[in-house]
């Protein structure tokens, strides 16, 4: 048997049908669209609005595409892992929830926790399981409702986050030099006190306290977080780009989380590249937090053939950070 290495072999997305777009944000809260875009870049963001939907329902949507696309016997799939940072419960898991509704019957299923770099943490580690040889076929899925924690009345933050999801099916292979290559995973854990959610953990659990005072509402600093993020995904990429000899030439894309467009430009300048070798879908998506690099991936899919090289990158609170490797797998466009 020669070495296990795990590709994606099918990508799958869902965001929500209504639209928040700048004009209507600007009715909410003192703000307009000349200031979110000079800013961060975003346009309008797909938000979750019907009554009684979480983050499983976005994800089960996207793995439903992805099951379909890709035609996989639902009962050969090993594992399904979710990557959120707003689960529908405290428990259960919001992937036991997604694996109950697609009635997987052979898989176990769990959630992964590292904020808005969490597609790119678990992306590796489900990796890492395929190449023990013990799981064949794995499916991710980031997904976030970032609305649900949203502060529609903080000008500051409301304009930068949307709802949705995607999902991979991550597959063995024996085929050489394709697939997850490398990684670079951090975290630095100064993040607390800059970007959280306050209230509804153990430390803060729910009370007329913290809603009276709105404390289940993201909390960031963004001048603070700016700084660290284009720093961090920059030297990242950097890094990664070094020693596996990527330059300008013979990288097909960076995948950025899409936070805001500064950030994503920082980086872009660092690889010297040029902004159409960056997938971008902060415009019409907003940050969408760990679904915003799978559903980059799913709408640049058919753009990509297999071979081409990408450098996916991150930065969330914690402080996590990152950036990986990947070698495309097959041609997206058939």
């Amino acid at each position: 048997m020669g070495k296990i290495n795990a590709i994606i072999t099918g990508v799958g997305g869902y965001v929500p049908d209504y639209i928040l777009n700048n004009e209507e944000l600007s009715r909410m809260v003192d703000t307009n669209d000349e200031w979110i875009m000079s800013r961060v870049g975003i346009k309008e963001r797909h938000i979750l609005s019907e009554e009684g939907l979480g983050t499983s329902y976005m994800a089960r949507k996207a793995a439903k595409q992805l099951l379909k696309k890709t035609g996989v016997d639902p009962d050969s799939i090993d594992a399904l892992i979710v990557t959120t940072s707003t689960a529908d419960y405290q428990f259960p898991s919001t992937a036991s929830i997604v694996l109950g509704k697609l009635g997987l019957k052979n898989a176990m299923a769990f959630d992964f926790w590292a904020a808005c770099c969490g597609f790119l943490y678990t992306l590796d580690v489900a990796s890492s399981m395929i190449q023990s040889g013990k799981y064949k076929k794995i499916i991710v899925i980031g997904a976030d409702k970032m609305s649900s924690v949203v502060d529609y009345t903080d000008r500051q933050t409301c304009p930068l986050f949307g709802d949705g999801a995607a999902a991979v099916l991550l597959e063995a292979t024996e085929e050489e030099n394709i697939g997850v290559m490398d990684s670079y995973l951090r975290t630095d854990g100064k993040g607390l006190p800059f970007l959280h959610l306050k209230a509804g953990g153990s430390v803060s659990p729910a009370s007329h306290f913290t809603v009276d005072h709105r404390l289940h509402f993201l909390y960031q600093e963004g001048r603070t977080v700016f700084r660290y993020a284009v720093t961090s995904m920059s030297d990242d990429c950097a890094l990664i780009a070094e020693r596996n000899n990527l330059n300008a030439d013979n990288i097909r894309y960076v995948v950025p989380h899409q936070a805001n467009i500064r950030i994503i430009e920082a980086v872009a300048k660092r690889l010297e590249l040029s902004m159409d070798k960056v997938m971008l879908n902060i415009e019409h998506f907003g940050n969408t937090s760990a679904a915003t690099i799978p559903l980059a991936l799913w709408e640049y899919e058919d753009r990509l053939k297999k071979g081409d090289n990408l450098i996916l990158t991150a930065f969330g609170a914690g402080f996590v950070h990152g950036a990986l490797y990947y070698k495309w797998a097959y041609d997206g466009g058939k």
